[in-house]
């Protein structure tokens, strides 16, 4: 293992992102408080509590994970796939680093920045939402589960991308969808049972569900299936990451 080489790479992906820190870090505190906004103002007086929680409270945990997972997925696709168009990728592929140091410090990386994305938009909710941690383990587990799944589905993302369109599509048509339909907004015991089916096979349901339950210490399914859902999705994405990585797939000729 090259371990100067995974820090290395690992610590020019953080400073990439830091350097645009109001497009990658700010911007989705933006967006969470409109959300926030957005649904107090159109739903606020007719949903007051769901489950018996005030609503803005069942809210504001969903809202901070689908910005953690977005972020994450976004800093490594679009990092590799910059990369590739730019024909920097380069030198990454030259110095002596294997696979498994590109695959630890892009998922590092991608981990960082949903963990610091998830941290600023706690923050900046904390001075709207009356905020309270009830189970701080799982709300730590929840957010490194789903930012581990989320950087690596990015990567495969962007090795299989070979424009803008192609990560574009991914994020428009089964993440955003995905993130949109996992309960981030509702409890799925407000779906019919059809639904609510549906609702299980949806991974991204969860991650939002295990996290929010680290807040309000309420869960719409069992918390063991969902950490058992999440650690299963990520060993299936780690070795189809570890697989295209070592056989360089669309990187090397």
């Amino acid at each position: 293992m090259n371990w100067r080489g995974l820090w290395t790479l690992y610590a020019k992906e953080v400073r990439r992102f830091l350097k645009v820190y109001t497009q990658t870090l700010l911007a989705p505190v933006i967006t969470s408080l409109l959300f926030l906004a957005i649904f107090n103002l159109a739903l606020g007086r007719s949903v007051q509590v769901i489950g018996g929680i005030p609503f803005l409270e069942f809210l504001t945990p969903g809202l901070i994970m689908m910005m953690i997972a977005q972020n994450g997925f976004a800093n490594t696709s679009s990092s590799i796939l910059i990369a590739k168009i730019q024909g920097n990728i380069v030198d990454v592929l030259m110095p002596p680093i294997g696979p498994a140091e590109l695959m630890l410090a892009y998922v590092a990386s991608g981990l960082t920045r949903g963990v610091m994305v998830g941290v600023v938009t706690l923050i900046a909710m904390y001075f709207f939402v009356p905020i309270t941690i009830h189970h701080l383990g799982v709300v730590i587990f929840f957010t490194l589960a789903a930012s581990l799944m989320m950087s690596m589905l990015g990567i495969i993302a962007g090795l299989w991308a070979e424009k803008f369109d192609h990560i574009a599509a991914i994020t428009n048509f089964v993440v955003t969808p995905l993130s949109f339909l996992s309960g981030t907004f509702y409890s799925i015991e407000r779906l019919p049972e059809m639904f609510q089916t549906i609702a299980l096979f949806n991974p991204l349901f969860y991650m939002i569900d295990g996290f929010r339950y680290g807040f309000i210490d309420r869960a719409d399914a069992s918390l063991w299936v969902g950490a058992g859902v999440l650690v299963a999705v990520n060993v299936v994405l780690w070795l189809a990451t570890a697989r295209m990585l070592s056989t360089g797939y669309k990187l090397k000729a």
